[in-house]
């Protein structure tokens, strides 16, 4: 399986990410925001948590104009598997690969802790390893995580079961405690906790391993 993780000014979740990827048994390359192309023979673009362009104008607007980000919306495209973390998930609302938008945290300020996500889904390649309904506990920095969506596409979301996790107890005021939602074809992944970060029992959870092993099997037998 082969990956790209996208770096912009202020990405700060890069070496997590390729780690993750690397150790999950990718081959993984890093690119630029300034580059106009993917590399070839991409299965998954990895767009990584951050604060790019110091998070000015909109978290993940400027980011989203990239010329790296048009290569990214191509290869969504055409069936390619993309997954967009935290600062990710933002930059992929912005591109509109994935519904809803990400405002300031209903507390207002930043959250920094590990959350219970509730696994909504087996239905992707990102989750096919959980058992739908369990809970998870992955990390979560952010303070523009608070998911946004109208109703129509809440319901959208719902009926088309593409909500992949939830908060098992809501920590900055997202609709329908929504962490992450999936594409229409279901091969587009954004979420705001960090599953990177969760890799390693020592470090506090291990429960980010599935989600890299599903992907990166999934995606080298394909």
């Amino acid at each position: 399986m082969r990956a790209a993780v996208v770096v912009f000014p202020g990405s700060n979740c890069d070496r997590d990410m390729v780690e993750a990827l690397r150790q999950s048994g990718a081959d993984v390359a890093k690119v630029w925001h300034k580059d106009a192309d993917l590399p070839q023979g991409l299965d998954l673009v990895a767009i990584p948590g951050g604060f790019s362009f110091g998070d000015y104008l909109r978290c993940g607007a400027i980011a989203a104009q990239s010329p790296i980000c048009r290569a990214v919306v191509d290869h969504a495209h055409r069936g390619g598997y993309v997954l967009g973390v935290c600062n990710g998930f933002q930059v992929l609302s912005e591109t509109g690969l994935v519904p809803g938008a990400l405002m300031r945290n209903s507390g207002l300020k930043f959250l920094c802790k590990t959350v219970g996500l509730t696994v909504e889904t087996q239905g992707s390649a990102f989750t096919a390893a959980y058992s739908q309904g369990s809970e998870i506990q992955v990390p979560i920095a952010h303070h523009d995580g608070n998911y946004y969506a109208t109703e129509d596409e809440l319901k959208a979301l719902d009926g088309e079961d593409r909500v992949a996790f939830r908060y098992s107890d809501n920590p900055n005021g997202s609709m329908s405690s929504i962490a992450g939602v999936l594409s229409a074809n279901r091969r587009v992944l954004g979420m705001m906790p960090h599953p990177e970060r969760a890799m390693d029992a020592q470090m506090g959870s291990a429960d980010g391993q599935a989600l890299f092993r599903a992907l990166v099997g999934q995606t080298t037998q394909a």
